[in-house]
């Protein structure tokens, strides 16, 4: 069983036990997250897929957190000035929350 959610404008194809990062929320290590955004679920067993239009109703999916505060890789943004001798470069790493998939319901 699979389903499609969607969370601050990003679409995720998420099972049980899939291990997901999702933008950074104020969560505790362990704490329950539920996501009601629930675009498509599929259940491959019984040949079954339900598709919202644009959400399917009554379905949720929930997770626990595993890593309340990750970091993603850093990103260089270059700054350049033609003819001016004038360069810059700085970073910048998102954080994220980390989130296992514990259950789907639809």
């Amino acid at each position: 069983m699979y389903a499609v959610i969607e969370d601050s404008g990003q679409q995720f194809r998420v099972a049980e036990g899939d291990v997901i990062s999702v933008d950074l929320r104020e969560a505790t290590d362990g704490g329950a997250v539920a996501f009601d955004r629930v675009l498509l679920v599929s259940d491959e067993e019984k040949g079954k897929v339900k598709v919202g239009t644009p959400l399917v109703k009554g379905a949720k999916v929930t997770g626990e957190v595993v890593e309340p505060v990750s970091k993603g890789q850093k990103l260089y943004i270059h700054h350049l000035r033609r003819r001016k001798a004038s360069r810059r470069r700085t970073g910048h790493r998102q954080k994220y929350t980390r989130v296992r998939i514990t259950n789907i319901k639809g």
